[in-house]
C-alpha cells in the first residue's frame, strides 16, 4: 500500500462533516466513548450513508470505469514483470542487476552482494513496519482519539472486508523472502538457511516472530473495521513492531557474517524463486481479472459481480505477497501507488461515474511522489478503486 498523503487529507476533510453529524449529539458521543471498540451505531450510520449503487442509469460509465482500471492494473503488472525480466531503464533486467550485485558494471545499484541481501531484509522491515504502524496503527490512532468515521475509512481494503488477509499476506511476503521460497519450506540458498549456520537461535527467533505476527493479525475479529481498537488489533500491532525490531537490530547486523559468495547465492535464489514467480503470477492474475471485467461489461449480472470479487482477491493476494520487495522498478516507476494507493479520492471516483471522463487516471513523465497531479491520478485507479466498484459492505455488489 502506498500512502497517498495529498489525497488522504482531502479525503478526511470530505468525511469530517459526516463524522461531526454522527457524533455531535451528546448522548451519542457519550455512548461512543463507553464503547470505543465496537461503536456499532457509528458503523451502521456510515454504512447507511453509502447509497451509490450499480444500476441501469449509471452502468455504462460504471462498466467503462471498471475496464479502464482493470486495464491499467494489467499494464502495470506487465511493466513490472518486464522490468525484472527483460530490461530496465535501457539497461539489463533488474533481475540481472540484483543477481550480479557488486560485480563490475553493477555496483551503481548495489555496491556488493551483501548490500543486495541487506536490501531484501530492509524490504521485509519496511512492510512489517507499515502493517503495524500504518495499516493497523492509523485506524487505531484515529479511532481511539474519537475520530470514528476517519478511523473506519483509514482501514485499507474495508470495502471488501479483506483487511486482515491483506495484512497477513504482507507478513507472508516477509516469510517468503526470508525462507527463499513460496512453499513454506526453507530453501538451501536462503537467508534463513545461511543464518542458521552462523546463529541457529537467531534463525529460530526470526521464524517465530514472523509466525507470531501472522497469527496475531489473523486473531483480530473479522472484519477489522468493526474491531479497530480491539485488544487483538493492539497485539497484532505489537507483534509487527517486534518483528521489525528483530529484523533491524539483530538480523541485519548478522548478515555481515555471510561471505560475498554466500550472499550472491542468496540473491540469485531470491530473485529466481521468490520475486520472479510472484510477479509472474501477479501479471497473469491481472490479465485474468481484466478478461473477467470485460466479460462482465458485456453481460452484467449478480453472478458476474461474484466472479469479479473472486478474481480481485486472487490478484490482490499476489500483490500483497510482493510487498516485502517494494524496491527497484515498483518504487522508482510509481507502480506501487499506481496499483495500491490508499486512501482513495472517493468524491472524484463518484464524479467519474457521473461524467464518464477517464482522462485524469493517466499520468506521464518521470514519477515524482511529491507531484500532486500524479497523486491525484493514482487516487482514482488501482486495486482499491476496482474494489470500490465491485464490493459493498464486504459483499459483491448487486445490480439495482
Amino acid at each position: 500500500m502506498k500512502k497517498n498523503f495529498q489525497w488522504k487529507m482531502a479525503f478526511f476533510m470530505g468525511i469530517a462533516m459526516f463524522s461531526a453529524m454522527t457524533t455531535s449529539c451528546k448522548d451519542d458521543d457519550d455512548d461512543n466513548k463507553k464503547d470505543p471498540t465496537g461503536s456499532a451505531d457509528i458503523i451502521k450510520k456510515i454504512d447507511a450513508s453509502d447509497t451509490l449503487e450499480y444500476n441501469a442509469k449509471n452502468k455504462a460509465n460504471w462498466n467503462a470505469y471498471m475496464k479502464v482500471v482493470a486495464n491499467y492494473l494489467k499494464v502495470d503488472a506487465t511493466t513490472l514483470y518486464n522490468d525484472w525480466t527483460e530490461g530496465y531503464e535501457n539497461g539489463d533486467a533488474y533481475a540481472v542487476t540484483m543477481k550480479n550485485a557488486g560485480k563490475s558494471g553493477y555496483t551503481e545499484t548495489f555496491s556488493s552482494a551483501l548490500a543486495a541481501t541487506e536490501q531484501i531484509i530492509a524490504g521485509c522491515s519496511d512492510i512489517a513496519n507499515e502493517v503495524g504502524e500504518a495499516k493497523i496503527g492509523d485506524p487505531l490512532n484515529l479511532w481511539t482519539s474519537g475520530k470514528y468515521a476517519e478511523g473506519l475509512y483509514a482501514v485499507e481494503s474495508w470495502y471488501s472486508w479483506h483487511s486482515r488477509v491483506d495484512y497477513s499476506n504482507n507478513i507472508e511476503s516477509v516469510k517468503n523472502a526470508y525462507y527463499g521460497s513460496l512453499n513454506g519450506q526453507v530453501a538451501e540458498q536462503s537467508i534463513s538457511a545461511q543464518i542458521a549456520k552462523v546463529d541457529e537461535n537467531l534463525d529460530k527467533k526470526v521464524k517465530a516472530a514472523i509466525k507470531n505476527a501472522i497469527d496475531k493479525i489473523l486473531a483480530i475479529p473479522q472484519p477489522f473495521r468493526n474491531h479497530i481498537a480491539s485488544s487483538e488489533a493492539i497485539s497484532a500491532q505489537e507483534a509487527c513492531a517486534d518483528l521489525k525490531d528483530i529484523l533491524d537490530k539483530e538480523l541485519t547486523p548478522a548478515l555481515s557474517k555471510l561471505s560475498e559468495s554466500i550472499c550472491e547465492n542468496i540473491n540469485k535464489n531470491y530473485v529466481d524463486n521468490v520475486v520472479l514467480p510472484t510477479y509472474k503470477s501477479l501479471k497473469e492474475a491481472n490479465e485474468d481479472l481484466y478478461k473477467s471485467v470485460v466479460e462482465f461489461t458485456e453481460s452484467p449480472s449478480n453472478a458476474g459481480f461474484e466472479t469479479l470479487c473472486e478474481k480481485w482477491i486472487a490478484s490482490r493476494t499476489f500483490w500483497e505477497k510482493s510487498e516485502a520487495f517494494l524496491f527497484g522498478p515498483v518504487a522508482d516507476m510509481g507502480l506501487d501507488p499506481n496499483m495500491d494507493s490508499w486512501p482513495l479520492d472517493q468524491n472524484a471516483i463518484k464524479e467519474i461515474l457521473v461524467n464518464g471522463d477517464f482522462k485524469n487516471l493517466n499520468w506521464n513523465g518521470a514519477f515524482d511522489e511529491e507531484n500532486d497531479e500524479i497523486a491525484a491520478a493514482q487516487s482514482i485507479r488501482g486495486f482499491h478503486t476496482l474494489e470500490y466498484l465491485i464490493y459493498k459492505a464486504g459483499k459483491a455488489r448487486t445490480i439495482k
